[in-house]
C-alpha cells in the first residue's frame, strides 16, 4: 500500500485477516491496533465491537510464505545454515560466524539494520538452542543474548507460550497454575511424563522443554538454494544490436544445463545500457528444453523491441523455471530425432503471436460433461488435479447440446425413437440411465438433473443423449431431451 501511495496513517488501527473455523480471524495487526487490545488469533467480529473504526484487509498467506522463503536465502550473508521457522520467523545457525561481524551483539545490530532497510520489523535473539532462541526473540528483551550456562535462568521468567505449544496445551498449563517456563521446570519430570506420555510434540511440554534446554537435539535442516544458470558477454565498446551474440550465449547456457542434467522453461535476456538503464526480454517454452538452436529462435521477433538508447556494453542470459531433464535417445546410434516436435511448434507460435494466442485442452474437476474440459495457455504448467472418471464418454462432445423429440415410456423409461436433425432414429439397443446431478455450489437454484442414455439406432450410429428433469419434479414442465455427443 505504501508503494502505491495509499497507505493509511499510522494512527488508524489496521489488521490483516484470514479465514478461520468460525469466520475471519486476525492474522496480523499494526501497533495502533495492538495498543487497543487487538491481538492475532481473535475473531474480526469481536474486535470490531472493541474498535469500531478498525480497518480490515485480507492477508496473502501464500505470498508471505514465498517472500519468507526468499528471505531465507537472503539471510545467508551472515551464515550458511538458514531455515524458515513457521510463518513469521527465521532460524540461523551462526556458530563460528559471529566473530566475522565483531561479536554476537554487533551481529544482531547489523541484522536489524539490514532488515529495516527492507522495510521489515524484527525481533532478534541469540541462544544455544532453537527453542531458546525462539522464546527469547518473541518474549525476551530486545536483542537478547543467552549463553550456554544462562538458558535456565533467562527462560524461567518467560511465559509457557514460549515453548511452542498449541493453544489447548497452554490453556491447560495455565489452569494448573503453570504460567511460566520456570514454574514448569520445578514440576517433577515423572509427573509431566505421566500426564503427557501420549501427546505429540506440539502438545508435550516436557519434550519442548528438553529441546529448549538442549537435552533433546533439534538440528537446523537448511534448504538448498536453487542452482543459478547464467551467462554473460562483456563488450569492449557499446553496441546497438545483441543479435550476433545470442547464438554463443545460448550455446554456453545450454552447455551448463546439460552438464547439470537440467532444462529450462524460460529465458531472461538483459542488456545493460551505458546510461545505467536496463532492458530485458523474456521468452518461455511449453516443455523443458536445452536446445540452443530452438531457444535462440524464440528471440527472433523479440530483440527488435529493445530500445538500445546510447548503446549497451553488457549482455546477460539467464535460465528460468529450471527442472530436471533426461536425455532422450531415439536411434540405436545414440542420437535423437531432430524433427520438429509439437512442443517446439507451440513455442514458436507463442513467441510470434503471444502466450495467450495458443491454448490447449485441460481437464477440470467437474462431473458435468461440458465442464470437465477447458482451455488453458499452452505455456502454462499442467496440473494433476483433474477428476478421473470410470464411465465411458463419447469421442465427440457437442459444444452445445441439441434438443430432440423423443418417444419414450413415461415417466422414466428409455428412449424408443427420436428425431434429430430432421432424421428419425429408431433405438435398437441402449444402456443406462446414468444420472448426473447438478453442481449445487455453482448452478442456479432450480437446475434439473440429467439422465444419460447410450443408444444405438438401426444403422449402427451410437449417440449419447440425456433427459433433463423428471415428471412432476417441481422444477419446470415436462422433461426435455438433448443429444450431447457421438461415440465411435
Amino acid at each position: 500500500m505504501e508503494r502505491h501511495g495509499n497507505a493509511p496513517p499510522d494512527d488508524i488501527p489496521l489488521v490483516l485477516a484470514r479465514e478461520g473455523h468460525h469466520g475471519p480471524v486476525i492474522h496480523a495487526a499494526n501497533r495502533t491496533a495492538r495498543q487497543t487490545g487487538i491481538h492475532p488469533g481473535s475473531r474480526v467480529v469481536d474486535m470490531r465491537a472493541i474498535c469500531p473504526e478498525l480497518q480490515v484487509e485480507y492477508a496473502d498467506e501464500a505470498g508471505d510464505r514465498a517472500a519468507l522463503d526468499r528471505l531465507v536465502l537472503w539471510a545467508r550473508r551472515w551464515c550458511p545454515w538458514t531455515v524458515r521457522d513457521g510463518d513469521d520467523g527465521l532460524i540461523l545457525d551462526t556458530t563460528g560466524s559471529d566473530h566475522l561481524l565483531g561479536g554476537e551483539a554487533a551481529m544482531l545490530v547489523e541484522m536489524e539494520t539490514q532488515l529495516s532497510l527492507l522495510g521489515l520489523t524484527s525481533r532478534l535473539a541469540v541462544a544455544p538452542t532453537w527453542g531458546a532462541a525462539w522464546a527469547l526473540a518473541r518474549f525476551g528483551p530486545v536483542r537478547s543474548i543467552c549463553g550456554a550456562d544462562e538458558v535456565d535462568f533467562k527462560l524461567g521468567a518467560l511465559p509457557v507460550t514460549g515453548l511452542r505449544l498449541d493453544p489447548d496445551t497452554v490453556l491447560l498449563l495455565r489452569r494448573l497454575g503453570l504460567k511460566t517456563i520456570g514454574a514448569l521446570m520445578d514440576v517433577p519430570r515423572l509427573s509431566l511424563t505421566r500426564r503427557f506420555v501420549k501427546a505429540g510434540l506440539a502438545a508435550n511440554p516436557l519434550l519442548r522443554l528438553d529441546q529448549a534446554l538442549g537435552k533433546l537435539a533439534e538440528p537446523v535442516s537448511s534448504v538448498d538454494a536453487a542452482p543459478q544458470f547464467r551467462v554473460q558477454s562483456r563488450l569492449a565498446e557499446p553496441i546497438f544490436d545483441p543479435t550476433p551474440y545470442l547464438p554463443e550465449l545460448c550455446e554456453d547456457l545450454c552447455a551448463q544445463l546439460k552438464q547439470a542434467g537440467m532444462g529450462c522453461r524460460g529465458l531472461h535476456l538483459c542488456v545493460y545500457k551505458t546510461d545505467g538503464d536496463i532492458s530485458h526480454v523474456d521468452v518461455a517454452t511449453s516443455a523443458a528444453s536445452r536446445d540452443p538452436a530452438h531457444l535462440h529462435s524464440l528471440f527472433r521477433d523479440k530483440v527488435d523491441a529493445i530500445n538500445p538508447g546510447y548503446g549497451f556494453d553488457l549482455i546477460t542470459l539467464a535460465a528460468g523455471a529450471v527442472e530436471p531433464m533426461q536425455t532422450v535417445q531415439n536411434h540405436l546410434d545414440g542420437g535423437s530425432d531432430d524433427d520438429l516436435h509439437l512442443t517446439r511448434l507451440v513455442d514458436r507460435l507463442s513467441a510470434k503471436f503471444g502466450p495467450r494466442a495458443v491454448s490447449r485442452p485441460a481437464l477440470r474437476e467437474s462431473h458435468i460433461p461440458e465442464r470437465a474440459e477447458g482451455q488453458m495457455p499452452a505455456l502454462a504448467a499442467m496440473t494433476d488435479t483433474a477428476l478421473v472418471t470410470t464411465k465411458e464418454r463419447p469421442l465427440r462432445l457437442l459444444d452445445h447440446p441439441e434438443e430432440v423429440r423423443v418417444l419414450y415410456a413415461v415417466p422414466e423409461g428409455p428412449p424408443a425413437q427420436f428425431v434429430w436433425r430432421r432424421q428419425t432414429h429408431r433405438v435398437a439397443r441402449y444402456a443406462g440411465p446414468e444420472r448426473i446431478a447438478p453442481e449445487w455450489w455453482k448452478d442456479r437454484p432450480g437446475t434439473r438433473l440429467r439422465d444419460y442414455f447410450k443408444v444405438e439406432d438401426q444403422t449402427g450410429l451410437r449417440i449419447w443423449l440425456y433427459r433433463e428433469g423428471l415428471h412432476e419434479d417441481g422444477r419446470g414442465g415436462d422433461p426435455r431431451w438433448f443429444v450431447h455427443g457421438c461415440f465411435a
